[in-house]
């Protein structure tokens, strides 16, 4: 004859209940910066890249050219975005990159807090590794120290070397 044993059908329900208010308890909001980018990037329908953003190769011909014992090398090309490696006797020392922030308006944004400007563009510098400008109210121009003996003021004077006033008819 099967019996019911009633303690142990109590200690599984108990140990569910217990597993599963755990696991909701461990759920957090998260309220960094990124959580309303990650909700409209997962909606459905949403684009990773605006449908009208730049193509990336026609980035390019802005890019500085190489000189001074530096090489630029182009990395990463895709839609909206260009990026090149600048190296000095074989070592990366920076990141040049173009971006359009048509696909992300908040990176736009943020340059309304910007108190200067580098080559008639507000200028931010983001962290102690990041320099960046926007020109015509739509494409990022950064740089992005990769060696300590990259400065601040190497970065500005790199994205000055960048054909601005040509990027800036870019439409």
């Amino acid at each position: 004859m099967i019996r019911f044993n009633w303690r142990k059908a109590l200690a599984a329900l108990l140990l569910s209940v217990l597993l599963l208010s755990g696991a909701t308890a461990c759920s957090k909001v998260d309220n960094s910066p990124y959580a309303q980018a990650q909700k409209e990037s997962t909606q459905r329908g949403a684009r990773a890249v605006a449908k009208d953003a730049e193509q990336g190769s026609s980035f390019n011909k802005f890019f500085p050219s190489s000189g001074q014992g530096y090489t630029v090398v182009f990395s990463q090309e895709k839609k909206g975005f260009s990026e090149a490696k600048l190296k000095k006797d074989a070592k990366d020392m920076a990141l040049l990159s173009i971006s359009d922030t048509i696909s992300l308006p908040t990176a736009a944004k943020k340059y309304d807090s910007a108190t200067e400007k580098l080559a008639g563009y507000p200028v931010l510098e983001i962290g102690n590794t990041q320099t960046g400008i926007l020109v015509a109210d739509r494409y990022q121009v950064k740089a992005l120290s990769r060696d300590p003996e990259f400065t601040k003021e190497n970065r500005r004077a790199w994205i000055q070397k960048f054909d601005l006033i040509g990027l800036s008819k870019l439409k």
